[in-house]
């Protein structure tokens, strides 16, 4: 099992990422960049690539709607020059509010479009001639549409490698089902391990049946919060307005993907609750009300041995990678701490 972090850069990213250095030498095998409509998270990465020697730099995520298939290619590739082959691409639909509030781009065919996504960033990297024409894009654009000088092209640099890792992020079953059958791994969040089985048993099933035996197993990061120490239970109350911003503000009223899954993790009445309450102006309420079974589950903040069952409840119930949050005044030793655990 690796071990990796999602950038945490609400004040600075810059110094953030400076940080990353630390947790490198730690034994942290992955960095996952985040970018909803702050600053882009590209820029960070190729930042992150010239600090760091080893460590993997993944997006989580990119959207599939605000940046072209070309344009997602030529980053992937780009990222991955710059870090001698150590750049993953994180893909996602984000959702309606982000997407159309931000960008300004209907929210169409996320299903349709991020396959098509992949299939063409992969053709790509590949340096193949681009042809293409699926039911979202067309490359080139047809003879009626635009000038009518659109040509078939290839990408005119050499890729470090043949292909890029492409991560999904993904929590409906029909992505998730997607994510199994052709992506290289798997961005859940708010993953509860006792629940996954029950939640999305059956669509990674129904995907992985469909999946290329080139693809080699989905990989899926997964993880939370970490304290460690006999008297660390209270800071799980930290991550209450986290889980109360999504549960609660991701979101619309029966548009909001994190409110769904926590549903279906048998806390309807609760999601509901913080759901009303969070778009009401009432956060602190709705952070109240998150379930304290909720935050232990996906979250790994307690003794030695109590850690030591929650990494072992996460690897059995398929995560390869450890996503983790540090909480501690030394985070690189944590991070040390926690590489050894893994690695067992």
């Amino acid at each position: 099992m690796k071990l990796s972090m999602p950038l945490m850069y609400a004040g600075n990213p810059r110094e953030a990422a400076d940080q990353v250095v630390a947790l490198e030498k730690a034994g942290l095998d992955t960095v996952w960049v985040a970018e909803v409509y702050g600053f882009d998270s590209p820029t960070l990465m190729g930042y992150l690539a010239a600090k760091t020697g080893t460590i993997e730099i993944g997006a989580a995520i990119l959207n599939i709607y605000s940046r072209t298939p070309g344009t997602l290619a030529s980053t992937a590739a780009g990222l991955d020059n710059v870090s001698g082959g150590r750049a993953i691409l994180g893909l996602g639909a984000s959702g309606p509010q982000v997407i159309e509030g931000w960008h300004g781009l209907p929210y169409d065919k996320p299903l349709t479009r991020t396959r098509e996504v992949v299939e063409i960033i992969r053709a790509m990297i590949r340096r193949e001639t681009i042809e293409y024409h699926g039911k979202v894009f067309d490359l080139p654009l047809p003879a009626d549409q635009g000038l009518g000088l659109g040509k078939p092209l290839k990408m005119l640099t050499k890729p470090e490698r043949p292909a890029v890792p492409i991560w999904i992020a993904a929590l409906g079953e029909k992505n998730v089902a997607g994510t199994a059958e052709y992506a290289d791994g798997w961005l859940p969040f708010l993953y509860a391990p006792e629940k996954a089985g029950e939640v999305w048993g059956a669509p990674l099933a129904a995907g992985t049946a469909k999946r290329s035996a080139d693809l080699g197993p989905l990989q899926v990061a997964a993880g939370g919060m970490v304290a460690v120490g006999d008297d660390v239970k209270g800071m799980l109350d930290f991550a209450r307005p986290m889980f109360a911003l999504y549960i609660g503000g991701m979101g619309a009223k029966g548009k909001n993907f994190y409110n769904q899954l926590v549903s279906q993790y048998g806390f309807e009445e609760e999601a509901q609750k913080i759901q009303d309450l969070y778009l009401d102006g009432n956060k602190r309420d709705a952070e109240a009300l998150v379930p304290l079974e909720l935050l232990e589950m996906c979250n790994l903040v307690g003794p030695e041995s109590y850690v030591k069952e929650r990494i072992a409840a996460f690897r059995e119930s398929g995560v390869t990678s450890l996503q983790i949050t540090p909480v501690a005044d030394d985070p690189a030793a944590l991070v040390r701490q926690m590489k050894e655990w893994v690695s067992a």
